[in-house]
Protein backbone atom coordinates (compact mmCIF):
# COMPACT_ATOMS: atom_id res chain seq x y z
CA UNK A 1 0.00 0.00 0.00
CA UNK A 2 1.35 3.52 -0.71
CA UNK A 3 2.44 5.65 2.23
CA UNK A 4 -0.02 8.48 0.72
CA UNK A 5 -3.51 6.87 1.04
CA UNK A 6 -3.27 5.84 5.39
CA UNK A 7 -1.25 9.69 5.76
CA UNK A 8 -4.59 11.33 3.62
CA UNK A 9 -6.79 8.60 5.99
CA UNK A 10 -5.25 9.90 9.10
CA UNK A 11 -5.40 13.31 8.05
CA UNK A 12 -8.44 13.64 6.95
CA UNK A 13 -9.70 11.59 10.81
CA UNK A 14 -7.36 14.33 12.98
CA UNK A 15 -9.21 17.11 11.27
CA UNK A 16 -12.81 15.49 11.73
CA UNK A 17 -11.89 14.54 14.90
CA UNK A 18 -10.42 18.38 15.60
CA UNK A 19 -13.73 20.29 13.95
CA UNK A 20 -15.93 17.66 16.49
CA UNK A 21 -14.08 18.00 19.71
CA UNK A 22 -13.66 22.48 18.56
CA UNK A 23 -17.66 22.33 18.28
CA UNK A 24 -18.31 19.79 21.53
CA UNK A 25 -15.86 22.80 23.41
CA UNK A 26 -17.33 25.59 21.68
CA UNK A 27 -20.99 25.48 21.52
CA UNK A 28 -22.29 21.89 23.49
CA UNK A 29 -25.82 22.73 23.62
CA UNK A 30 -25.52 22.79 19.78
CA UNK A 31 -23.66 19.64 19.44
CA UNK A 32 -25.94 17.73 21.64
CA UNK A 33 -28.87 18.98 19.45
CA UNK A 34 -27.23 18.77 16.02
CA UNK A 35 -25.98 15.19 16.36
CA UNK A 36 -28.20 12.72 15.29
CA UNK A 37 -28.90 9.68 18.54
CA UNK A 38 -27.29 12.22 21.06
CA UNK A 39 -30.60 13.07 22.54
CA UNK A 40 -31.77 9.85 23.04
CA UNK A 41 -28.88 8.68 25.50
CA UNK A 42 -29.66 11.03 28.02
CA UNK A 43 -30.31 14.84 29.24
CA UNK A 44 -27.83 17.43 28.06
CA UNK A 45 -24.57 18.26 30.40
CA UNK A 46 -22.23 20.91 28.91
CA UNK A 47 -19.77 19.55 31.45
CA UNK A 48 -19.71 16.03 30.07
CA UNK A 49 -20.05 16.93 26.45
CA UNK A 50 -16.73 19.56 26.84
CA UNK A 51 -15.00 16.75 28.51
CA UNK A 52 -15.29 14.17 25.78
CA UNK A 53 -14.60 17.26 23.38
CA UNK A 54 -11.04 17.37 24.80
CA UNK A 55 -10.59 13.65 24.30
CA UNK A 56 -11.77 14.47 20.68
CA UNK A 57 -9.04 16.72 20.23
CA UNK A 58 -6.50 14.46 21.92
CA UNK A 59 -7.28 12.51 19.14
CA UNK A 60 -6.70 14.86 16.57
CA UNK A 61 -3.57 15.57 17.76
CA UNK A 62 -2.17 12.45 18.02
CA UNK A 63 -3.35 11.99 14.45
CA UNK A 64 -1.81 14.88 12.92
CA UNK A 65 1.46 14.48 14.75
CA UNK A 66 1.65 10.84 13.62
CA UNK A 67 1.28 12.25 9.97
CA UNK A 68 4.11 14.52 10.62
CA UNK A 69 6.57 12.30 12.60
CA UNK A 70 7.04 8.83 11.80
CA UNK A 71 8.27 7.62 14.47
CA UNK A 72 5.42 8.88 16.58
CA UNK A 73 2.92 6.86 14.85
CA UNK A 74 2.68 3.69 16.73
CA UNK A 75 1.97 4.71 20.26
CA UNK A 76 -0.12 7.69 18.82
CA UNK A 77 -2.66 5.87 16.65
CA UNK A 78 -2.42 3.27 19.10
CA UNK A 79 -3.66 5.36 21.87
CA UNK A 80 -6.17 7.01 19.64
CA UNK A 81 -7.42 3.96 18.54
CA UNK A 82 -7.88 2.59 22.09
CA UNK A 83 -10.42 4.88 22.86
CA UNK A 84 -11.95 4.95 19.61
CA UNK A 85 -12.70 1.56 19.98
CA UNK A 86 -13.65 1.84 23.32
CA UNK A 87 -15.86 4.49 23.11
CA UNK A 88 -17.00 1.70 20.21
CA UNK A 89 -17.65 -0.85 22.39
CA UNK A 90 -19.75 1.62 24.67
CA UNK A 91 -21.89 2.49 22.17
CA UNK A 92 -22.86 -1.39 21.73
CA UNK A 93 -22.93 -2.02 25.40
CA UNK A 94 -25.60 0.48 25.56
CA UNK A 95 -27.70 -1.49 22.63
CA UNK A 96 -27.04 -4.44 24.67
CA UNK A 97 -28.39 -3.45 27.83
CA UNK A 98 -31.13 -1.37 26.24
CA UNK A 99 -30.19 1.67 26.84
CA UNK A 100 -30.38 2.76 23.05
CA UNK A 101 -32.07 0.48 20.06
CA UNK A 102 -30.70 -1.65 17.99
CA UNK A 103 -30.94 1.57 15.23
CA UNK A 104 -28.07 3.23 16.38
CA UNK A 105 -25.53 0.85 15.43
CA UNK A 106 -26.40 1.99 12.13
CA UNK A 107 -26.80 5.66 13.27
CA UNK A 108 -23.50 5.57 15.48
CA UNK A 109 -21.64 3.76 12.51
CA UNK A 110 -19.96 6.14 10.06
CA UNK A 111 -19.40 9.07 13.35
CA UNK A 112 -18.22 6.32 16.26
CA UNK A 113 -17.71 2.68 14.80
CA UNK A 114 -15.87 3.29 11.85
CA UNK A 115 -13.38 5.87 12.66
CA UNK A 116 -12.59 3.16 15.70
CA UNK A 117 -12.02 0.89 12.65
CA UNK A 118 -10.21 3.28 10.49
CA UNK A 119 -7.73 4.23 13.15
CA UNK A 120 -6.89 0.66 14.66
CA UNK A 121 -6.13 -0.13 10.64
CA UNK A 122 -3.38 3.08 10.60
CA UNK A 123 -2.30 1.93 13.56
CA UNK A 124 -2.10 -2.23 12.35
CA UNK A 125 -0.56 -0.69 8.87
CA UNK A 126 2.26 2.08 11.24
CA UNK A 127 3.24 -0.93 13.28
CA UNK A 128 3.84 -3.39 10.07
CA UNK A 129 5.33 0.13 8.84
CA UNK A 130 7.87 0.46 11.53
CA UNK A 131 8.99 -3.14 11.97
CA UNK A 132 9.58 -3.27 7.98
CA UNK A 133 11.94 -0.15 8.48
CA UNK A 134 13.70 -1.38 11.50
CA UNK A 135 14.12 -4.87 9.91
CA UNK A 136 15.51 -2.69 6.44
CA UNK A 137 18.02 -0.40 8.84
CA UNK A 138 19.37 -4.29 11.17
CA UNK A 139 20.21 -5.48 7.48
CA UNK A 140 21.72 -2.50 6.10
CA UNK A 141 19.21 -1.55 3.73
CA UNK A 142 18.91 2.48 4.27
CA UNK A 143 16.86 3.02 1.11
CA UNK A 144 13.45 0.72 2.93
CA UNK A 145 13.67 2.82 5.60
CA UNK A 146 12.02 5.93 6.14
Amino acid sequence: MSRNLPLALATVLGLASAANGLFMLISPANWYFAVPGVTTTGPFNQHFIRDIGLIFLLVAIAMLIGVARPASRVPLWSAAALWLVGHGLFHLWEVAVGICGTGALSQDFPAVTLPAILTTALALWAWRDDARSSQALSMGDTRAAR
